[in-house]
């Protein structure tokens, strides 16, 4: 035991035992400063400034721009600008190539090689091109003769007119991904389901239709309107944001809207036909 403090008592003194640092003038020898500091002086000194500057340093980076080039680093709230960025730059490619189609040809027609008369719009050039295209591609002899081969077969056939046994059922999509909260109550004037959803999740159109309604109220957010075929309607309530317009043709599966927590108040869904409420959870899986 003694021979243990014996060792470690000469490191403890040479790690208190302080130095004298001088800061002499090279030509008069005369001392103009100096610093007393010990090993574990300069330990102490050397950690705090690391901490120090690691600490500058993190909040400088997550304070400015400079997060962004981390590796791994990704916003949440970055959904909705990418999404919105991404149908932008759509349209805008979309817009670009009409313009460069309408330049080619005015190109064409200052050059002569083509008249006004003969400038169809853009669309019904196209179409033109693959009726013309399509009629080049003439029908062989072999397949003549097999078109009428089945057309002579089939002509008193009536089991090919099947009944439309489909007819009236619908396929809904599901709105949201979530947790029902609340379900259809209509005698407590609750004529849809509330769900809770993730930050920013996508809102689908249920099926195809036409959006006839989009508003911003206190009470719900932003509500979206879509009117389907058959006399169907649904109604999305508490969105954070809007992807269409009142105008716009949705299809069945088609993101609309943006949800989340709006107010602590979660997804409200509503689905209608002909005037009266539907449950969607007899239509629907959640």
């Amino acid at each position: 035991m003694a021979n243990k403090e014996k060792s470690g008592k000469p490191f403890l003194e040479r790690m208190r035992f302080r130095y004298r640092i001088s800061i002499m003038d090279e030509n008069s020898l005369e001392e103009k400063t100096f610093f007393r500091l010990s090993r574990l002086s300069l330990f102490v000194y050397v950690c705090l400034f690391t901490f120090v500057t690691f600490v500058i340093l993190s909040i400088l980076v997550y304070s400015t721009p400079l997060r962004y080039y981390l590796p791994g680093y990704g916003d949440a709230g970055n959904r909705e600008t990418v999404i919105a960025e991404a149908l932008r730059a759509d349209s805008l490619q979309q817009q670009m190539n009409i313009k460069t189609a309408y330049l080619q040809v005015i190109k064409n027609v200052l050059r002569g090689e083509k008249t006004l008369h003969e400038i169809q719009p853009l669309d019904s050039f196209i179409v033109w091109e693959r009726i013309a295209e399509d009629e080049r591609l003439e029908p062989t002899e072999r397949e003549r003769q097999f078109i009428e081969q089945f057309e002579e077969e089939e002509r008193f056939n009536l089991s090919i007119i099947s009944p439309r046994v489909n007819e009236g059922i619908h396929v809904f999509f599901r709105p949201v991904r979530g947790i029902i909260e609340r379900s259809f109550s209509p005698l407590e004037n609750f004529f849809g389901v509330s769900v809770i959803t993730s930050p920013n999740e996508n809102v689908l159109s249920v099926f195809d239709g036409t959006v006839i309604f989009t508003d911003f109220s206190f009470n719900y957010g932003w509500v979206i309107h879509v009117q389907h075929n058959e006399n169907f309607s649904s109604i999305y309530k508490n969105n954070t944001r809007l992807m269409r317009r009142v105008g716009d043709m949705v299809s069945a599966g088609e993101t609309i809207a943006l949800t989340g927590s709006v107010d602590g108040q979660s997804f409200y869904f509503e689905l209608w036909h002909n005037g009266r409420p539907v449950n969607p959870e007899d239509v629907i899986s959640f």
